[in-house]
């Protein structure tokens, strides 16, 4: 794996003494970038292991009845959760957005950026993080905001994107605090049509300019579903739900 950025530092004492203003942004790309990088298929996995993923009859939100289910909230305890921060920066990593801030939108966000901050510092990318109140404190240090100063190339990290008005909050609040928005960073994309003919993060990408880096996307459960004859039996149900409601 290569390494580009204005300044690259790992892990150490000298990267700990920057400056907030002056650490640096970095632009990771791996060397051999394949159609779905390992770390999907071992999420999907995991996922499925802890109920995370499940397969049968769900109604969303939207009232569609759809084949597969996904409820990151149960993603309860301090080993799923290190798992899955391992997983957000994985997918960071290979996307190879450059970026130097974390930023959790309230709620889920909070513990998904927290997570996934530990785990690029645990791979040598020691990066600040930060979060908003969804009311302001008046006491104390006051605001809405939380952690370290929004600033430079800051990804959005949450569960999923739904209707999308959340990470539009968090885009905004970031463009008026000065720095950038460069990506946001889910789980899972199910790539699924909203009111239009786009999905909710083809919708944020066309009126933002902000990529959306998703851990797996439906394309990837369905090839994962293909791979284990346990699952074959909902890979024709997922691929039909694909065909009504799917996003061009």
């Amino acid at each position: 794996m290569t390494i580009e950025s204005r300044r690259v530092y790992k892990l150490s004492n000298a990267g700990r003494s920057f400056p907030l203003d002056s650490r640096p942004i970095l632009l990771i790309r791996p060397k051999k970038p394949g159609p779905m990088h390992a770390f999907r298929d071992e999420f999907l996995a995991f996922s499925l292991a802890r109920d995370v993923l499940k397969f049968g009859d769900f109604i969303t939100k939207a009232g569609r009845n759809s084949p597969y289910f996904f409820n990151a909230g149960l993603f309860d305890d301090g080993e799923s959760l290190r798992r899955l921060g391992g997983f957000y920066a994985d997918a960071l990593i290979a996307s190879g957005i450059a970026f130097d801030h974390l930023f959790g939108p309230a709620y889920k966000g909070i513990t998904l950026a927290a997570a996934t901050a530990i785990a690029l510092a645990e791979k040598g990318h020691n990066l600040p993080f930060s979060y908003n109140r969804k009311e302001a404190k008046d006491h104390g240090e006051g605001g809405l905001m939380v952690g370290a100063p929004l600033r430079g190339r800051v990804v959005i990290v949450d569960d999923v994107i739904t209707d999308g008005a959340a990470k539009r909050e968090a885009i905004e609040t970031i463009r008026r605090h000065g720095a950038q928005p460069a990506a946001v960073l889910i789980a899972l994309d199910r790539k699924e049509r909203g009111l239009g003919q786009q999905s909710a993060v083809q919708e944020l990408q066309s009126q933002f300019g902000v990529p959306v880096v998703a851990i797996a996307t439906l394309d990837d459960v369905m090839s994962f579903v293909a791979r284990r004859p346990e699952l074959g039996a909902h890979a024709t149900r997922i691929e039909a739900y694909r065909a009504q409601y799917g996003a061009h």
